[in-house]
């Protein structure tokens, strides 16, 4: 299944009648206002916000900012936003997904198989005209049956991560400036896993922060090695970014692994190599 969705074809979906999908607002902003806010002045109708750091995310610790939820803890989260095991998910985001592809991954791990992303996310939904709610939507939601059943997409762990960089493409989803070791705004060091591929999140979207095409997404990806041919993988600060990477891989058709831990988890150990400049 296409793991995107345009706003004509949802809104044909909430207006065909019979169970509609469960609309999962995840809009989150590093280093500024909580999503919530953004969700309250306005949200697609009949959405339930989720909040990233709290719901997909567990304890920030050596596993890095935005490790992997617990089982319970995330099967609790998606059941208090009604996720059934049997309806349809779209999860969106302000525009450009970031946010969005992480819980798109992290409900796919965790054993949901109809998941998908609403291209353009809120921005798209309301440029279409379409109407908007606002407020909090919790009150009416019925509590979902999502049981989660980890391990059902690849992950990578530091080990791995350092060996697909040296027999793989493993790619750097940060920013050009922070993977070259020039700044570093949130992380204790700066630079890169040895042998990482640069290839920044921004590059797989538009302006409008809609997903590139398949086919331009393959030329971007195979001008950096990454193919189908050859084991690939992703990181980037936290493990949110790279996961959009991820979304954007499969919509090239290439295979991926996400470190989670990325490098708040890479450099939480000193005994890791740096690299800087770059590849």
């Amino acid at each position: 299944m296409r793991p995107l969705i345009d706003v004509s074809t949802l809104e044909r979906m909430l207006k065909r009648g019979g169970p509609a999908p469960v609309l999962l607002d995840v809009r989150w902003h590093l280093g500024g206002p909580p999503g919530v806010e953004s969700y309250r002045k306005g949200h697609l109708p009949g959405a339930v916000f989720v909040d990233l750091d709290r719901d997909v995310a567990g304890t920030p610790g050596s596993g890095g900012r935005h490790p992997l939820p617990e089982p319970a803890a995330f099967e609790a989260a998606m059941r208090r936003a009604g996720v059934f095991a049997d309806r349809p998910v779209v999860v969106y985001d302000g525009a450009d997904s970031t946010a969005a592809a992480r819980l798109w991954w992290t409900l796919r791990y965790f054993g949901h198989e109809n998941v998908r992303v609403l291209d353009g996310g809120y921005h798209a939904w309301t440029t279409a005209g379409n109407a908007v709610a606002v407020g909090d939507s919790y009150e009416e939601v019925e509590p979902g049956d999502f049981q989660a059943r980890p391990g059902n997409l690849p992950v990578l762990d530091a080990a791995g991560a350092a060996a697909l960089a040296k027999a793989g493409v493993l790619l750097d989803a940060r920013a050009s400036e922070r993977y070259r070791g020039e700044v570093e705004p949130i992380d204790p060091v700066a630079g890169h896993i040895p042998g990482a591929v640069n290839a920044p999140t921004l590059g797989n979207v538009g302006v409008d922060g809609r997903f590139l095409p398949s086919e331009l997404l393959r030329e971007r990806f195979a001008g950096l090695g990454a193919t189908d041919a050859v084991d690939v993988g992703a990181y980037c600060g936290s493990g949110v970014t790279a996961a959009h990477e991820i979304l954007a891989l499969h919509l090239a058709g290439i295979p991926a692994a996400l470190y989670v831990g990325s490098w708040s988890a890479w450099v939480a150990d000193p005994t890791n190599p740096v690299a800087t400049g770059e590849a």
